[in-house]
């Protein structure tokens, strides 16, 4: 019997996902990566050839169900679940937003976690182990132009409370992570649209972005990854069905700048 922890990093090819993934192996976890993007999981399993990798579209419940196939091939169990996959969705006031865009934004930022979560839930609870929610700190708060993002995003709180409710009883932990905006191209992204819906220069609204934190900073994945880390050990193990922002203490993501 595989005496390694496991760990199942959704979106865990790049970015954010990433950066979970490969703090979590340097603690000696054994980990499996899920990503929707083929070239990423290349370059992913290249660089850490320990991995193991499934290319997977997490919004498909059918391919959820392959992906676990895939995992009790490799191991006989599963102690972590980080539940990373998620889009920005669009930026656009609501009598703007497409309900194909709406639907397509819950899909992955909220429907994939339950698809996960419903699969690895027996194998969490057999090892006494751990899930994390990866959130926003716009599950916290309102958040003009971005109402499918924070929709799916509040609700990811209320599912982490319940499941924490649900499976406390077995020994399992299962917290949220509320990153504020973090380093990289995807927050690149979000400004560049933003910019875009208001007609003003991407300087401008990256200044907005900043100033909704006291500190006044964008994040690190590394942060985000530590404290998945701490989560996951014995040290943060009773602590459960909790929304932690890391965001230099958001005040608030009104993005007026008028």
């Amino acid at each position: 019997m595989d005496e390694k922890r496991v760990a199942l990093v959704t979106a865990g090819a790049n970015g954010i996902g990433r950066a979970i993934a490969e703090c979590l192996a340097a603690e000696g976890i054994k980990v499996h990566i899920c990503d929707i993007d083929p070239q990423a999981i290349a370059a992913c399993l290249e660089a850490n050839p320990d991995f193991e990798g499934t290319c997977c579209d997490a919004a498909d419940p059918a391919e959820v169900d392959r992906l676990f196939d895939e995992i009790g091939a490799h191991s006989n169990r599963l102690d972590i679940l980080v539940n990373n996959v998620g889009v920005a969705g669009p930026t656009a006031a609501v009598e703007d937003i497409a309900p194909a865009d709406w639907d397509r934004t819950i899909a992955i930022d909220l429907n994939a976690a339950f698809y996960a979560t419903r699969r690895a839930t027996p194998f969490i609870k057999k090892a006494r182990g751990s899930i994390i929610n990866i959130a926003s700190n716009a599950a916290l708060f309102g958040f003009p132009l971005r109402s499918p993002y924070v929709a799916a995003k509040w609700a990811l709180i209320g599912l982490t409370k319940t499941w924490a409710m649900e499976m406390g009883p077995d020994g399992v932990n299962v917290n949220a992570i509320c990153p504020g905006s973090v380093k990289g191209p995807r927050i690149d992204g979000v400004i560049e649209r933003d910019a875009q819906e208001r007609g003003v220069a991407p300087s401008a609204i990256r200044d907005v972005y900043l100033r909704q934190s006291s500190m006044r900073v964008f994040v690190d994945a590394k942060e985000i990854a530590d404290t998945v880390k701490f989560l996951c050990s014995p040290a943060g193990h009773n602590i459960s069905g909790q929304a932690l922002a890391i965001d230099g203490h958001t005040e608030g993501l009104s993005n007026w700048i008028d």
